[in-house]
């Protein structure tokens, strides 16, 4: 029999739990406190090497994928994705802007603040990013619109399978040595801040951030269900109902990718048709990440709130914005989103591989199953929509067809 192997999340609480432990354990040589603060301080230089890789292969590849056919399902489909990620995001912003301030109160901050000073590495490696984050990102923006040029006028292939195999490289490279990493990563990181004391402090934050961001997840899947709803006549709850099994599959493989073939059925289950569910439910798995946006702009605005950082939504807008493009390309596996979008954290003022970029991470792998969840959810309310445009607009449905599929979903 095949052992069954522990998910990431349980890794990660555990190491949570570890370090919180072993940072009150003050009486243990430094030498040996100061190991684990050594191995974060070394991922942490080569998490900044990778980053500018990351947004050349990432999004190189997402801008000519997007741009490729610019035919009318597609359009709809990649419209309806990107519009109702920048909504999610939008949402979660004046959500997380309105209540986190009541328990992200002064002394809380201050605490986090002014705590003590954490243990130093015992060494570090000089290892500097080939590029910065924004030659990369204008890098990228030119060879993929330029790539996608070429693709139109039948030409551009060698250059398009160099920057696919590059980014199966980095893909491989996440997988292999960064997501494993991230619970001695984490280790290290809450480790530090136990030593510090400004654990609990931190602690006391994540819990009910975390409450939030899954009511939130929740609302919004929800709001979508009784938008397409509304739009196709079918019932909303039986739409919900439908999805339930795509949901909770979500929550268990953490990958919008791996769950797939169960959000097809959740698809045919709500009346959507072959063709149209075939094409929308895999392209959504790639560009709409509704629950991944707001679970990374809700944790972003509570570390601006927790570092008594500005936070304004003239600021945010734009990494709301760049966000819905960047985590185009998030690899399929757990935290592949807030692996694409920590490039990006520079426009908030957040440094990706700082103590703050740490403590994102964490918040945002605690909650990434539920993310996914919404995120494939959301794919399926999008599928029913496209189906009545395609139908109704596009290709005329013949009414018994119509009345069927409709029945199936409206009692």
């Amino acid at each position: 029999m095949e052992k069954k192997k522990m998910g990431l999340v349980p890794k990660l609480i555990i190491a949570i739990i570890l370090g919180v432990l072993v940072g009150q354990m003050k009486f243990l040589p430094e030498f040996l406190l100061r190991l684990p603060v050594t191995f974060s301080s070394i991922f942490s230089s080569l998490l900044a090497f990778i980053i500018p890789l990351m947004i050349i292969g990432y999004v190189i590849i997402g801008i000519a994928d997007l741009t490729e056919g610019a035919g009318k399902l597609l359009g709809v489909t990649t419209f309806l994705a990107y519009g109702s990620t920048l909504l999610a995001g939008t949402i979660a912003y004046f959500v997380a802007s309105t209540f986190f301030p009541s328990f992200i109160r002064p002394e809380l901050v201050e605490k986090i603040t002014e705590s003590g000073s954490g243990l130093s590495s015992l060494f570090s490696i000089p290892l500097s990013p080939l590029l910065d984050v924004t030659g990369a990102i204008v890098f990228a923006f030119m060879f993929g619109i330029g790539i996608s040029y070429l693709k139109g006028k039948g030409q551009g292939g060698v250059m398009y399978s160099f920057f696919k195999d590059f980014s199966e490289i980095i893909t491989k490279l996440l997988h292999t040595l960064i997501i494993p990493g991230l619970p001695i990563y984490i280790f290290g990181n809450f480790m530090n801040l136990s030593y510090s004391g400004a654990v609990f402090s931190v602690l006391s934050i994540f819990w009910k951030v975390f409450l939030v961001v899954v009511i939130l997840h929740l609302s919004y899947v929800s709001l979508m269900f009784f938008a397409a709803g509304s739009f196709s006549g079918k019932n909303p709850l039986m739409l919900m109902k439908n999805q339930v099994t795509g949901y909770v599959t979500a929550i268990g493989t953490q990958s919008s990718a791996a769950t797939i073939p169960v959000n097809l059925e959740c698809a045919k289950k709500n009346g959507v048709s072959k063709q149209i569910r075939e094409f929308v439910v895999p392209l959504g798995a790639t560009i709409h990440l509704a629950g991944s946006i707001i679970t990374i702009t809700s944790c972003v605005t509570a570390v601006l709130l927790m570092y008594g950082m500005p936070h304004g939504f003239g600021l945010m807008a734009g990494f709301i914005s760049m966000l819905g493009v960047a985590m185009v390309a998030a690899p399929g596996a757990p935290g592949g989103a807030i692996m694409s979008a920590l490039p990006f954290l520079t426009i908030v003022g957040i440094d990706p591989t700082g103590t703050m970029g740490q403590l994102l991470v964490t918040l945002y792998l605690t909650q990434d199953s539920f993310g996914t969840a919404a995120n494939v959810s959301g794919d399926n309310a999008i599928a029913v929509i496209v189906d009545e445009i395609y139908h109704k607009y596009i290709v005329k449905r013949a009414p018994e067809v119509e009345a069927a599929e409709t029945a199936s979903v409206s009692s």
